[in-house]
């Protein structure tokens, strides 16, 4: 990857976004570190890139409000350059099913899962239409496809969006050399989901979701960061629209047994 070029990953503090950042960092490229709490978190992320000889600042934002996405984006550029890649990582998981969930909260998961996307995508892309060349990454969900899992009906919905959105922004950006794709993680042992619980109740969580894995592992957020590396690659760019299923084979699909 040509080492000139400057990303942004929301909610790269920890899990999923903290690997994405650093992965992408080790070849070169420049990080924008995205977070809405946690800046010691972020400034650690930052200090690990820096550490091993590449640049990196930590950018406080709350992507659901555009006068902040805005903010953001302009401390980047005038830090690291505009962003030629981006990566929207940055999630919110409100748990509930259809007679259960409490609907007040859907805005809030909504405005971060989707409204969040469409903001900081939309204060980046003009940059790297100006460019001609743009790489953006969408974090969805297996969720997002039909998996059993209980509890995730209306984020699935959410990551739904982003798989639409996702195939509608390379529509449209396509023609400007930028490609859009999305990627659908399985089970991630992240410090979050493995920090639940007793230790005794995570092993179990553990072992069940690795036996429902062809691989027979839970995945690792690097494993994501590896997908997410190639797909802002020079390499990736006749793939766009797409939504790449990074779940070691899971099985329990609706549907499928």
């Amino acid at each position: 990857m040509a080492t000139n070029r400057t990303a942004l990953v929301t909610g790269a503090s920890r899990g999923i976004g903290r690997a994405i950042a650093l992965r992408l960092a080790s070849q070169g490229v420049a990080i924008g570190v995205n977070y809405a709490n946690s800046r010691e978190q972020a400034e650690e992320v930052c200090a690990e890139i820096a550490a091993a000889g590449g640049r990196a600042v930590a950018l406080k934002a709350d992507i659901s409000q555009r006068p902040q996405v805005l903010a953001m984006v302009a401390e980047l550029t005038a830090h690291l350059g505009a962003p030629d890649i981006l990566v929207n990582n940055a999630g919110l998981l409100i748990r509930g099913d259809l007679g259960d969930f409490d609907f007040s909260q859907m805005d809030r998961m909504r405005g971060v899962n989707v409204d969040g996307l469409v903001h900081v995508t939309r204060a980046c892309v003009d940059g790297m239409i100006e460019r001609g060349w743009g790489r953006i990454v969408n974090l969805s969900s297996l969720a997002a496809l039909g998996t059993t899992n209980a509890g995730t009906t209306f984020y699935a919905a959410t990551k739904a969006a982003v798989i639409a959105l996702t195939k509608r922004f390379a529509l449209e950006l396509g023609p400007s050399g930028i490609t859009v794709n999305a990627i659908a993680p399985g089970f991630i042992g992240t410090d979050m989901v493995l920090g639940l619980g007793t230790p005794e109740k995570v092993e179990e969580i553990t072992r069940n979701m690795a036996a429902l894995a062809m691989v027979r592992r839970i995945g690792t957020p690097e494993d994501i960061a590896h997908a997410a590396a190639f797909l802002c690659a020079e390499e990736a760019s006749f793939i766009t629209a797409q939504t790449l299923t990074v779940d070691g084979g899971r099985m329990n699909y609706i549907g499928h047994g």
